[in-house]
């Protein structure tokens, strides 16, 4: 049982609205309305009038609360913003007087303590706040970093945090691109850079999307490897935790440097989503009578923001340590986690199945985000408000209501704590600033992270000589916190040296070894005799210590580094991402080639896709002796009888020669090779690595090619053959023109042949450019089966000609326009030809949506049955969605959750699912330097490259390099035009199944 602080009378409240709403605008009166952990308690410490619309807060080393408020949001760009300093006067822990410390801010999200003022942002601004003279009001404003977009402030610039490692980071993403916010904020923004340092590091325009940190005082500026929304937090040890929208918790596994010293590995997503009951987790929130807008997810996280590590030390178990918390204002509740380390990032589990750490029954607490304080205590910046979600999500009528703003004049801090706890003593001043270097060395050891991270920016501050001696003792303090910030004190003072890394990398702790694997890292330079040290980790028993190490030697090229890393990757060889972290090494790869063909043949273990990968960098090199190296692999795994061996190897081959722009460089010799691999080979996996090696391939000889094609035809012909071998014998004949082969593969492609034959024979037709093929698809129409009307759309969508044949045939009622599935009315919708995107719009946004929906209205009255609509789920809803992460695909949100929707609801988001783009699911244009046209989701990114996904497709993961334009659609990836194939009464079943809580 929880602890219910929720001490209400429900019959008086719901009998009586006025009760009620007096009860809830009483910011004490509304401390009723919340369930709260058993164990714990929760207090109210300010409120309105002395704030507004709060969304951060800082309390300083004098014991002043700082509070961001942004009444601006989300449309008003006049300079509302402010920053209020807050003061208990009487001492009775509750905030009474506030000073408005700055004002004529924008959009102000975010603040963090930094030299005697405060580091605020305010896109497109990074500014630095002082109050000089001791007014209480900031005197002295400048700009430390600039150029970030001013865009949809949800997805802002936000939330700088101070690294264990003395850097400051900010959580950023790429600009949102929706219409109201591109018209109401236009700025793409520009380079980050320090605008009174011009020879201080440039960052991209926006920074390409990623998270940013740097370090003022030393010019210092850098990208990260990951994006973040609105928050990110730090463990104990510097591992960096993200959030968004709907995944509340995901991990940086591996840091830009690593990234980016191997230019050959292509990797989308340098971060793990870590939570194990999904990444739109369902949620158990209290709300009476919540108000959600026209796109809301309900029941699922869908605004996580504001993550919080709890590092303070003073909750009880199991709540005290690896512990996360974060807000889902959509819902009114806050949410937590435990971590455990996975390998070499980790897992976050709920601590209790079926409710929260605290609700409300409020509709209007809005948790944004969360501050541990000296006292230990987690504090709760509740914005409160009406609305919360963005004009972008909700309905016309909602944002012509005026509403938009209500309650724009309150806000709450509320203050967690064990329930015994005391009152926080801080809001009577404290005086860490005025400390003695002792004093604030021990404060290193402190169990709480307030009092340890500012003992640190204050010693870094005073560069006291003192300090370092009374540091020095630390670092062999029994308290391994105490040791762990005084190794990182001493690096920001610039006065740690190489035989306390040494020591370090032999501490009992493994977040001290890996940490001094780190700061082993940044001096390699100019102490080598620190590689030594380093060396001896890699058999330490402790997984992520020898990742680490692993991630540190990839900047070393020597035999006794390359020996290390190859024994850490073959020990943790099933970790995708020590895979990864060994292949982002700058030493040749070409040196562990041999070493993985021979383990990969006698040992268990996942060789096969650290084969591919490791063959496609070399192949991408394009080094002749290289690629001559890499055949001579091929024969002598098909003269071994090892076909897993084989088909890695050609599968790695084909990615890298795809990569590559430069002319083939498989010899004559070399295709013969490839060519008896496809036919000679039982494996169905070598036959398919083999087509596509010759696939990737330009300049093929004319006479190896025609003879293999010849003898493709045979056994595409031939229907005793086995249907997936005759399937990929066609698809060899199309790798080019296979013109004159047309009549043969006419006639394969007819309904008596079995699919993947149909299929493959398609695929070679529209090969031929002309458009004769695509005429004898229209005669043909009636005859095709749906999965092949919808590959046969495909093939029109090649060039302007048959995308007009395609176009004029759906107007003219040729082709239903429901037999074009979504993403293929996007790219219909999307092209550039003017005249052909205006037809094609023309016809597929022809939908009276809210006639369609009253004409439903009946289904609602009809009894359904939950088996059958099961059926009109897979046929209609499984291609994009899943349910619990099963049972579909994963493109659109998981319907796990929509149990909890009114059968209202749901249908009308079936009937209508274009009324507006939920934040995530909208759909890009990407254009390559080839000409090539490609749509779909933006999976993941690194700066190095996207993940490009669509319905029915595989992920295609493009080089950035590669990449001339890269447009949004401004177009949902949800389907309309159900209601032309569900009945009432199916639409009815289909309700039943959705709503049943499995």
């Amino acid at each position: 049982m929880r602890n219910v602080i929720f001490v209400f009378i429900a019959a008086s409240l719901v009998s009586n609205c006025d009760t009620k709403h007096s009860i809830l605008n009483d910011p004490e009166g509304a401390l009723s309305t919340f369930e709260v952990e058993e164990g714990f308690k929760i207090e109210l410490i300010a409120s309105e009038p002395l704030i507004g619309d709060p969304v951060d807060m800082e309390i300083d080393e004098s014991g002043r609360l700082y509070v961001v408020e942004m009444p601006g949001y989300p449309l008003d760009i006049s300079g509302s913003g402010t920053v209020k300093l807050l003061t208990d006067t009487d001492g009775d822990g509750k905030m009474d007087k506030s000073t408005t410390f700055a004002d004529n801010l924008v959009l102000p999200n975010s603040l963090m303590r930094w030299k005697k003022g405060l580091i605020v942002t305010d896109a497109p601004h990074v500014y630095y706040l002082e109050d000089s003279d001791g007014d209480g009001r900031a005197d002295l404003r400048d700009t430390l970093l600039t150029g970030f977009a001013l865009s949809n402030p949800q997805h802002n610039l936000n939330t700088p945090l101070l690294g264990i490692d003395n850097w400051i980071y900010l959580a950023h993403e790429g600009i949102v691109s929706t219409e109201t916010y591109q018209r109401e904020f236009g700025d793409k923004g520009g380079e980050i850079h320090y605008p009174d340092l011009p020879s201080a590091p440039r960052l991209p325009e926006n920074a390409n999307g990623r998270a940013v940190r740097f370090r003022p005082d030393h010019g210092q500026l850098e990208v990260l490897s990951s994006h973040t929304q609105f928050g990110h937090t730090f463990d104990a040890w510097g591992n960096h935790f993200l959030v968004g929208n709907a995944n509340h918790i995901y991990h940086e596994v591996l840091a830009q440097p690593y990234l980016q010293r191997n230019k050959a590995l292509l990797l989308s997503d340098a971060t793990q989503s870590i939570s194990d009951h999904g990444n739109a987790a369902e949620v158990f929130p209290t709300t009476l009578n919540p108000q959600h807008q026209l796109l809301t997810d309900v029941g699922v996280i869908t605004s996580a923001c504001g993550l919080t590590a709890y590092l303070g030390g003073a909750f009880p178990s199991p709540y005290n340590e690896n512990t996360t918390f974060v807000a889902e204002p959509v819902s009114n509740l806050i949410h937590v986690d435990k971590l455990k380390q996975t390998g070499a990032t980790f897992t976050a589990s709920r601590i209790r199945t079926h409710q929260e750490f605290m609700t409300s029954s409020d509709a209007r607490f809005r948790p944004v985000n969360m501050y541990v304080g000296p006292d230990g205590a987690l504090y709760v910046v509740d914005y409160y408000r009406q609305i919360i979600e963005h004009p972008e999500w909700m309905g016309k009528e909602v944002i012509e209501s005026g509403d938009l703003y209500n309650d724009a004049d309150k806000g709450r801090i509320y203050r967690i704590s064990k329930k015994d706890a005391g009152p926080p003593a801080w809001t009577k001043g404290l005086a860490l600033g005025d400390a003695s270097d002792e004093d604030l060395v021990s404060r290193l050891a402190d169990p709480n992270i307030w009092w340890r991270q500012n003992a640190q920016r204050l010693l870094i501050d005073r560069k006291s000589k003192s300090s370092y001696n009374l540091l020095n003792d630390m670092v062999v303090n029994p308290n391994a916190m105490g040791r762990l910030h005084a190794l990182w004190t001493l690096e920001g003072l610039a006065q740690l040296r190489p035989e306390q890394i040494e020591h370090a990398l032999r501490d009992r702790e493994a977040g001290i070894r890996e940490n001094a694997i780190r700061l082993a890292e940044l001096h390699l330079s100019e102490s080598p005799a620190l590689v030594e040290a380093l060396l001896v980790l890699k058999t330490d028993s402790d997984t992520r210590v020898r990742f680490q190490l692993l991630c540190t030697l990839g900047f070393l090229n020597t035999k006794s580094a390359d020996s290390a890393r190859q024994h850490i990757l073959f020990q943790d060889i099933n970790d995708k991402w020590v895979q990864t972290a060994a292949l982002s090494a700058s030493a040749d790869p070409a040196t562990l080639l041999t070493v993985v063909i021979g383990k990969a043949a006698n040992a268990s273990g996942d060789y096969s896709s650290l084969l591919q990968n490791l063959v496609a960098m070399i192949a991408s090199r394009q080094k002749p002796e290289a690629i001559r190296h890499l055949m001579n692999h091929v024969e002598a795994a098909k003269r071994g009888n090892r076909p897993e061996v084989e088909a890695a190897i050609m599968e790695g081959l084909a990615k890298g020669l795809q990569v590559s722009k430069s002319p083939t460089l498989l010899t004559e010799y070399n295709q013969r090779v490839i060519v008896r691999s496809f036919f000679d080979n039982e494996s169905p996996a070598v036959r398919k690595a083999a087509l596509h090696v010759l696939q990737s391939i330009s300049g093929r000889d004319a006479v190896v090619y025609e003879k293999a094609r010849r003898e493709a035809l045979r056994i595409a012909e031939d229907n005793t053959e086995e249907e997936t071998r005759r399937a990929d014998a066609i698809d060899l004949i199309a790798i080019q023109n296979p013109k004159n082969y047309s009549r043969t593969l006419i006639k394969l492609f007819v309904p008596q042949e079995p699919l993947p034959v149909q299929l493959a024979a398609l695929r070679s037709l529209s090969a031929i450019p002309d458009t004769a093929f695509s005429h004898h698809l229209l005669k043909k129409w009636p005859l095709l089966t749906p999965q092949v009307q919808d590959a046969a759309i495909k093939t029109f969508l090649t060039n302007d000609d048959r995308i007009n044949i395609l176009v004029s045939a759906i107007e003219t009622g040729r082709i239903l326009p429901s037999s074009i599935s979504w993403p293929r009315r996007v790219m219909l919708m999307a092209q550039k030809n003017e005249e052909l995107r205006d037809r094609s719009r023309a016809i597929f946004t022809e939908n009276n949506e809210q006639e369609v929906n009253k004409e439903y209205q009946s289904a609602l009255q009809l009894k359904g049955d939950i088996r059958k609509g099961m059926l009109v789920y897979e046929k209609n809803c499984a291609i994009c969605h899943q349910i619990r992460e099963s049972n579909g695909i994963a493109i659109g949100p998981d319907l796990g959750t929509i149990h909890n929707w009114s059968r209202e609801a749901i249908m009308a988001h079936i009937l209508a699912p274009n009324l507006a783009i939920s934040s995530g699911f909208d759909l890009w244009s990407v254009e390559l330097l080839n000409g090539e046209n490609i749509q779909g989701l933006i999976a993941s990114e690194t700066s190095g490259a996207i993940n490009l996904r669509n319905v029915g497709n595989a992920d295609r993961i493009i080089n950035r390099n590669d990449i001339r334009s890269l447009k949004p659609l401004k177009m949902s990836v949800m389907p309309t035009g159900l209601e032309k194939q569900i009945s009432k009464q199916q639409m009815a079943d289909l309700l039943a199944f959705l709503k049943q809580n499995k």
